[in-house]
């Protein structure tokens, strides 16, 4: 009788432990999205409805706003240019943090620890306010202040989040399987590419979905390079631009449309690199 129990009172036990851990997880998803859902609620009333606030749920749900956040901040435009920044800086990032990751990790150089804190170092620095004006100068002096490649090489210039996640990783791969493709014949790049590059999937599709978020919510850098090239400007900084309409009327329901479009391909990222998140707590190697 006391083992019975025993035995249901644990179960007891384990049953309010679920529980209150799914009350607990339940409250932080619904602070987490409470903002996007006021968001697109909000991005579904007239203007007048929206500043009064006095419901949550629009009265008259107007679609059309979309349609013309579209058209009004050139999403097209600002898509596109959003795109080709976050995806180039993210090849970037992911090569260059690849290729340092497994230099540090497998090769024994003059001034490694020196590199290494230097990268700490950088974690420590605002891009985009401490260093912008000598970053902007040194595009200037590349004649790139003008283009959307000055702010991919920023951005990637900033890779020392990458290069700390990466290298934990090519650390956990065996230095057993560089031997062995050394045995084979293949050189340290081939090794680079043929060994240390397939087992780090994992690793790197939630790098990937790190840098390309970053890349693709930047708006300081964006904005300075583009102030004379409004055709360059990336949907952080056009979202700017809806927030006043035809003779300077605020429209705050044209700005949360747009950022509700804004949103959708950074969800569709997640989604391909989800599965990542998955595979990491499998490590690096399978057996």
């Amino acid at each position: 009788m006391a083992s019975a129990q025993t035995s249901r009172s644990l179960k007891n036990k384990a049953l309010l432990s679920r529980v209150l851990l799914w009350i607990f997880l339940l409250i932080v998803a619904a602070f987490a999205l409470f903002p996007i859902v006021l968001a697109f609620f909000g991005s579904l009333k007239s203007n007048l409805e929206l500043t009064t606030g006095t419901t949550l749920l629009p009265k008259e749900w107007i679609f059309d706003n979309y349609a013309q956040a579209w058209t009004s901040a050139n999403f097209a435009r600002f898509t596109w240019n959003s795109v080709f920044i976050s995806t180039f800086t993210t090849l970037g990032t992911l090569l260059i943090g690849t290729m340092a990751a497994y230099a540090v990790a497998r090769v024994d150089f003059y001034g490694k620890r020196l590199y290494v804190v230097i990268q700490s170092c950088t974690l420590f620095i605002s891009i985009g306010a401490v260093v912008l004006r000598p970053q902007f100068d040194l595009m200037v002096s590349l004649n790139l202040q003008k283009s959307l490649w000055g702010v991919i090489i920023i951005l990637i210039s900033g890779h020392a989040t990458a290069f700390f996640m990466l290298i934990g990783f090519v650390r956990a791969i065996p230095k057993e399987l560089d031997e062995a493709a050394f045995i084979d014949g293949c050189n340290f790049y081939s090794v680079y590419f043929r060994v240390i590059l397939p087992l780090l999937t994992p690793a790197l599709g939630v790098t990937a979905l790190w840098t390309f978020r970053g890349a693709w919510n930047e708006y300081i850098l964006p904005l300075v390079f583009t102030m004379t090239q409004p055709g360059l400007q990336t949907l952080t900084v056009g979202l700017a631009g809806l927030k006043y309409g035809v003779g300077d009327a605020a429209q705050p329901q044209l700005m949360l449309a747009g950022a509700c479009l804004s949103m959708l391909p950074m969800i569709i990222v997640y989604i391909f690199a989800n599965k990542s998140f998955m595979q990491m707590t499998a490590g690096s190697v399978k057996g």
